[in-house]
């Protein structure tokens, strides 16, 4: 028996756990730059006149009419909770995928229990104990039927947030409550073709002949259809895979003319996707770099480019990657524009232990890993960026993302825990 964990509404919910006075009160999160509102808690969902990823300063009024709180995205904060909830779910089996930022499936085949109903809610409240957060729990033989059984727990208030098909009977009853949009896996132009050809609900998908989803869906649907039918196909990966490319392209909280302030931004995308690199034991092959000005201004000029610049040899020294960044930088600059955003992605990933070396390359000293690993320790040590390279710059605030709403990162700051009383 497989338990997907859900979190509910987990962005608002993170903000909810250390501002008590929010429970029951309508919460919404905002994308990079204050831009719109990207989660909401079910109270904010349940206010009609509030759409989903509106632009802030066009519904500020209805926000504060309807006493919508509002925060800035706070990730730092939203994933060491995550990491918390995780660990919380390691506790019932060390076999734990890690599906999202808000999501597990939980693998129960180690537990000696014949009540998986009572295992459900026993993770549902200590999560709850541990973390603050509220989650869902759906149990099932396979992963697809967990991930129904976990939507269906929310959906029906008498559920209280759990559901376990444990019989031929609550897998029947599961699959007709659900229709086939909501089956994981299915997108939209499958669901009109399966509604077309008379398949509404989960069960009618079911019911359909092997060889019919086989010749429409290909061996996808197949798998899809034997998971729903109590088969397993879809094993665990409690070992996350090694990302194919990594990279990070955010707005500026300004438009910027300055290039010396988007040479600033640039180099500090660059060590963040560095840092990610050396974590996962990875060697970038190649970079690229982007550069464009706000697409949905009628009144600044367009220009938007990209190159891609090939190492002589694989690296995850921040030196070197920033000093090739910034040679491609250059090239893609234009004077005259104003400019929303760069973009920053390391690609043809290799691992450390794989990497084909160049005979004539002569790395410069900074370069070495003796240097980049004592930049890590130091910086893991007392914070992000105390050590960087000079070309970071330490006007930040001149170009990063505006976060006029974000709450304090309670759980990594020393200096943002919170207080109580005077």
């Amino acid at each position: 028996m497989i338990a997907l964990v859900d979190c509910n509404s987990f962005y608002a919910s993170c903000e909810q756990v250390f501002r008590p006075d929010l429970i029951n009160r309508p919460v919404v999160v905002l994308s990079n730059n204050d831009g719109c509102i990207i989660a909401a808690n079910k109270e904010a969902k349940a206010l009609t006149d509030i759409p989903m990823f509106q632009p802030i300063f066009k519904i500020r009024k209805l926000l504060d009419a309807n006493n919508v709180t509002y925060f800035s995205s706070n990730y730092t904060l939203y994933s060491d909770m995550s990491r918390r909830v995780m660990d919380t779910l390691m506790t019932f089996s060390p076999r734990v995928e890690e599906y999202s930022i808000d999501e597990s499936w939980v693998d129960l085949a180690c537990l000696k229990i014949d009540n998986y109903n009572t295992i459900a809610h026993t993770i549902k409240n200590t999560v709850h104990k541990n973390t603050g957060i509220s989650v869902g729990v759906g149990v099932a033989k396979t992963k697809s039927l967990s991930k129904l059984a976990n939507k269906y727990a929310k959906k029906i208030p008498k559920n209280n947030n759990v559901y376990v098909v444990d019989s031929e009977q609550k897998r029947q009853h599961l699959l007709l409550q659900l229709q086939v949009k909501d089956i994981w896996g299915i997108g939209k132009k499958h669901a009109i073709r399966l509604q077309n050809n008379g398949i509404h609900t989960a069960l009618d998908f079911a019911n359909m002949p092997v060889a019919w989803v086989r010749k429409e869906m290909t061996v996808i649907g197949e798998r899809l259809w034997r998971e729903l039918n109590n088969i397993p196909c879809l094993n665990l990966e409690t070992e996350p895979n090694a990302k194919k490319g990594i990279g990070t392209a955010k707005s500026f909280g300004f438009k910027l003319t300055d290039y010396s302030l988007i040479e600033e931004a640039c180099s500090y995308y660059v060590a963040e996707v560095a840092d990610l690199l050396r974590q996962q034991q990875s060697l970038a092959s190649q970079i690229e770099i982007s550069l464009q000005t706000n697409q949905h201004s009628a009144v600044d000029r367009q220009y938007r480019n990209s190159i891609g610049i090939q190492l002589d040899t694989p690296t995850d020294s921040t030196v070197k990657l920033t000093k090739e960044a910034l040679k491609g930088l250059r090239q893609i600059f234009r004077p005259g524009y104003r400019y929303k955003k760069v973009g920053v992605n390391l690609t043809q990933l290799v691992h450390q232990k794989e990497v084909q070396t160049n005979l004539f390359h002569n790395p410069h000293k900074s370069e070495s890993s003796t240097i980049t690993n004592v930049i890590d320790t130091l910086n893991g040590k007392f914070g992000k960026n105390k050590i960087k390279v000079a070309s970071v710059g330490n006007r930040s605030k001149e170009w990063a993302l505006i976060k006029e709403h974000r709450s304090p990162r309670y759980t990594t700051q020393w200096g943002e825990l919170m207080t109580i009383g005077k």
